[in-house]
């Protein structure tokens, strides 16, 4: 009887046993596999992608570098053009969604209006629409238009793909402030507009970091939606890493890949620096 008393009590709320410990590593490790095994193939020293690699160097990153500062006269687009052209898109979309979020998450949970709930899940459908239908269908959209568009179209449906993020992240800070703030700083003599900019705004600052962080990552990792509007002259870097593999798979890919593993990990080690997990809506 002692015994099993002492084993109740060594089991405190928030402790977990040796089986979820297991489990929770293995979960971890299946995470963090695929990421892994680039990580291994980049640093290949074989001229094949055989895995595990029989040897290992750094060839695939001095490649890599030389392909940023000398591309080859066959590539249509350097991967310095990609890269400013994926860097435009992120920063133009990051821009704009947090514009188009801020008044919608306010006015999501300040006001009631007729159709309020299906205006909340509308704005969810991205995340579960399938991405190959929604990038033909922008697709077949541009095209129709009298005019032409290169860059403003990415932008436009990279917006669309993040937005429900940034929404998420705006709305769980104006939950959090109360109708009270404004109305107080209105009976001080501000106006409805002035309390919103100068009191409920600032309060927002985490989740309005946090959603423009998402935006930021999700634009610039985006690729299906994206292979359906690029063009030749207009590439993202993941369009780019993608064209590499089309004939033969580049090795060089991997060091590229790894690249962008460690500018959305630096990114997101920023968003929890700044607005913590609390702060973070996916």
């Amino acid at each position: 009887m002692s015994a099993l008393i002492k084993k109740r009590q060594s089991m405190l709320p928030g402790d977990t046993g040796k089986f979820a410990g297991i489990l929770s590593g293995i979960i971890l490790f299946l995470a963090v596999l695929p990421i892994l095994t680039m990580i291994v193939m980049s640093f290949s020293g074989a001229s094949n992608l055989d895995f595990p690699p029989s040897s290992y160097s750094l060839q695939w990153y001095k490649a890599a570098w030389h392909t940023f500062v000398s591309p080859d006269a066959s590539d249509v687009l350097s991967l310095g053009q990609a890269m400013g052209t994926s860097l435009l898109v992120s920063c133009l979309t990051m821009i704009f969604a947090t514009l188009i979020a801020v008044p919608a998450a306010y006015a999501l949970t300040r006001c009631e209006f007729r159709g309020k709930g299906v205006a909340l899940q509308l704005m969810s459908l991205p995340l579960v629409f399938p991405m190959v239908v929604l990038g033909l269908a922008l697709l077949l959209v541009f095209d129709s238009l009298p005019f032409h568009m290169t860059t403003s179209r990415l932008v436009i449906a990279h917006v669309i793909l993040a937005l429900p993020f940034v929404v998420k992240n705006c709305t769980a800070a104006m939950l959090s402030i109360g109708s009270e703030v404004e109305e107080a700083a209105q009976m001080l003599g501000a106006s409805p507009l002035r309390a919103i900019v100068d009191v409920v705004v600032p309060l927002m600052k985490s989740g309005i970091l946090a959603g423009m962080l998402l935006a930021f990552i999700v634009s610039f990792n985006e690729f299906t939606v994206t292979y359906f509007l690029y063009t030749i002259d207009v590439m993202t870097v993941p369009i780019w890493m993608y064209s590499r593999t089309v004939s033969s798979l580049d090795p060089t890919v991997f060091s590229f890949a790894v690249l962008i593993v460690l500018i959305d990990f630096v990114l997101i080690w920023a968003l929890e620096k700044l607005v913590g997990e609390g702060g973070v809506s996916f």
